[in-house]
């Protein structure tokens, strides 16, 4: 199945976060939009919601520091109990940087790769380029046809009231935005 894709080139941040909020007031559909670096406001622009990345990274750090507590205490007490000078086998201060390290390192490297495997992002995974220059100083925004009202001409129209370098207008199999 194929759809009908209108992108817009900008080359300045401000033109582009505004197109975006007044094409979503609106009603357009929004597929993406590709800036070279992280635009502040364009998520909220765009109406997408809080991302739940920050609470996997939470319960990766709370599982590996008690996953690991778990550990230091069945070594100590259970599987190789060793009296050295009167002290408890069961200490906790000094498991507390051990099990920091581990809860920082289990967070971390179970964000990375839950935020890999949601973006999609594989190893050998060709980038689809979408305007020159989009890496570099441009900012691209893609709207969907979505039904019968949808206006090429006041889509050009919104284009241009904020300054766009270029509007082009393409037919794509839908599937990941962006891949021709």
């Amino acid at each position: 199945m194929s759809r009908r894709v209108v992108v817009g080139v900008f080359d300045d941040e401000a033109n582009l976060l505004g197109v975006t909020q007044e094409a979503r007031a609106e009603g357009l559909k929004i597929l993406d939009v590709y800036t070279p670096y992280a635009v502040h406001g364009l998520d909220a622009a765009m109406g997408l919601r809080a991302s739940r990345l920050p609470w996997v990274c939470f319960l990766a750090a709370i599982t590996g520091a008690a996953l690991k507590l778990w550990f230091e205490f069945w070594t100590t007490m259970v599987d190789w109990p060793l009296n050295i000078g009167g002290k408890p086998w069961n200490s906790l201060p000094a498991f507390v940087p051990v099990t920091f390290e581990v809860m920082v390192l289990s967070a971390g490297l179970t964000t990375v790769f839950t935020f890999l495997v949601l973006a999609r992002l594989r190893p050998g995974k060709r980038p689809a380029m979408l305007f020159p220059g989009v890496t570099d100083d441009r900012f691209v925004l893609m709207l969907e046809e979505s039904d019968a009202q949808f206006d090429l001409v006041r889509v050009r129209r919104l284009f241009e009231k904020f300054g766009v370098v270029a509007v082009e207008e393409r037919i794509e199999e839908a599937g990941c935005p962006g891949e021709l």
